[in-house]
C-alpha cells in the first residue's frame, strides 16, 4: 500500500478503501504526518482543482472529504505531541441579514480538507459579531459570504468595523457569493474574492504564503 493508493482512494471517495490503506500504512510504521500530507490531504489537493474545472461535482467532493476524514480519524490519535498540520486559521460566516449557508459550508469543508483550521460561525453574523470573533479567536483570515444583493453591503460594514476596532491589519479579508465580484472586493477594501470553494482555498493559501 502506498501514499498514491491512499490519495486515489480519497479522490474516489471510497471510505472503506481509505480506512483500509490508512490502517495498513500505520501498521507498516509510516509516520502519521506523512500519511496525512502525502496521502489524505494530497487527495483533496487534486479534488479541489477538478471541482473548479467542472470535472467533479459537489456530491463527489463531499464523498472525497468524508473519505479523507475517515483516514484522519485513524491517524489523529497517533500524532502524540505533533500537531495536525495547518496552513492557518480561517473564520468564516454569512453576513448579517443573510441566512444562506450551503456555499459557505462547502467552502469551509474544502478549507478544512485542505489543511486549514476553520471556525464556521454560521449565518446572519453582524459586523460587531465578526469583530468579537476576530478578537477572541485570532484568525489569519476572515471569509464572508453573501447571496443577496441586499446584504452584500454588510461586507463593507464589517471591513469598516474591523478598521474601527483597530484589528483590520491583523487579518486578511476575503469575500464570496453569487452577487460578489473582484470589483466589489476592491471597492470595499477586501484582500480578495473567490467565486467557488476551490478558488477560496487557493486564495487563502496564496494570502498566507
Amino acid at each position: 500500500m502506498s501514499y498514491e493508493n491512499l490519495c486515489n482512494a480519497v479522490i474516489s471517495g471510497d471510505d472503506a478503501k481509505v480506512k483500509e490503506i490508512t490502517q495498513k500504512l500505520v501498521d507498516a510504521g509510516s509516520k502519521p504526518l506523512d500519511i496525512i500530507n502525502q496521502g489524505l490531504i494530497a487527495g483533496m489537493d487534486i479534488v479541489g482543482p477538478r471541482f473548479k474545472s467542472g470535472e467533479m461535482f459537489v456530491p463527489e467532493v463531499l464523498m472525497a472529504a468524508k473519505a479523507m476524514n475517515e483516514g484522519i480519524e485513524i491517524v489523529k490519535p497517533l500524532l502524540g505531541q505533533e500537531c495536525m498540520p495547518s496552513f492557518g486559521k480561517v473564520l468564516i460566516g454569512t453576513v448579517e441579514g443573510d441566512l444562506h449557508d450551503i456555499g459557505k459550508n462547502l467552502v469551509a469543508m474544502m478549507l478544512d480538507s485542505s489543511g486549514f483550521t476553520v471556525d464556521n460561525v454560521g449565518v446572519d453574523i453582524t459586523p460587531a459579531q465578526f469583530v468579537e470573533h476576530v478578537k477572541k479567536d485570532n484568525p489569519d483570515i476572515v471569509a464572508m459570504s453573501a447571496l443577496l444583493t441586499t446584504t452584500m453591503n454588510k461586507m463593507k460594514d464589517t471591513v469598516e468595523a474591523l478598521k474601527e476596532a483597530g484589528i483590520r491589519d491583523k487579518v486578511k479579508v476575503i469575500i464570496g457569493g453569487a452577487p460578489i465580484s473582484h470589483k466589489f472586493a476592491e471597492k470595499i477594501g477586501a484582500d480578495g474574492y473567490a467565486q467557488d470553494a476551490a478558488s477560496a482555498t487557493e486564495l487563502c493559501k496564496k494570502l498566507l504564503a
